[in-house]
């Protein structure tokens, strides 16, 4: 008990918050990699790729001023954002079959991990903003571990909600594929490097950048599963 109130709560429910409104983002990526899991497999996707990206989080906001700093870092991640929401979309049902195979949960695994981070380089800021407030510099990491931890049983409660109106509703992994790459195209624009060239004024096309990104990633998602059903029929 005595532990209990030496925190500082208000840290931490800032925190959580923080890690809240981001988790939904979070969630559908989940969800989209551990779709074509089989059910017995999903819930260890969701664990260990929750758990290796929370890990992972802790790590990157350490060093969360450093890295958004680092010219063409967005730029890459927006990049790899992209392919990842378009390898999401066109994955192909036909390979079901093989859904008990261990590589098919570890790279489900690692494509929420990579997907994390990526999407973290500019929130891990706000957490590590919010730990800021303690004193204790050697407490702030721990404070940070504790709030993500707390956030974490309603993230993958999150991921299971979604795999569940995906099985329903299909057109969800096409809006979650763009969800990917709105958030993409919105961190392209402001990349350290991109602003440097075209000056501060760039990042007011981060909304213009993410609905190009979005249509783009769920465009060419489409006609690519077209073409596949076309071969394949």
């Amino acid at each position: 008990m005595e532990f209990l109130a030496m925190i500082d709560w208000s840290v931490v429910i800032q925190i959580i918050i923080i890690d809240l409104l981001l988790g939904g983002d979070n969630a559908v990526v989940i969800a989209l990699a551990c779709r074509n899991l089989h059910p017995n497999q999903r819930k260890k996707g969701i664990i260990w790729g929750t758990a290796g990206a929370i890990i992972l989080r802790v790590i990157l906001v350490a060093f969360a001023v450093t890295l958004l700093q680092i010219p063409f870092l967005k730029l890459v991640g927006g990049a790899l954002l992209l392919w990842i929401g378009y390898k999401l979309m066109v994955q192909h049902d036909e390979e079901e079959h093989n859904l008990d195979a261990p590589d098919k949960l570890f790279a489900a695994i690692k494509t929420i991990i990579i997907a994390d981070i990526v999407m973290s380089l500019d929130n891990v800021l706000a957490i590590a903003g919010a730990a800021g407030q303690v004193d204790n510099a050697a407490h702030q990491v721990g404070y940070v571990i504790f709030g993500l931890i707390v956030s974490v049983p309603i993230i993958v409660a999150g991921s299971k909600v979604v795999l569940y109106l995906i099985d329903r509703f299909p057109l969800i992994v096409t809006a979650g594929a763009g969800l990917l790459g709105w958030i993409a195209g919105g961190m392209m624009m402001t990349d350290p490097a991109l602003i440097k060239q075209f000056g501060e004024g760039l990042a007011d096309y981060a909304t213009i950048a993410g609905i190009a990104g979005a249509i783009g990633v769920m465009a060419v998602g489409e006609l690519v599963k077209r073409s596949s059903k076309k071969v394949s029929t």
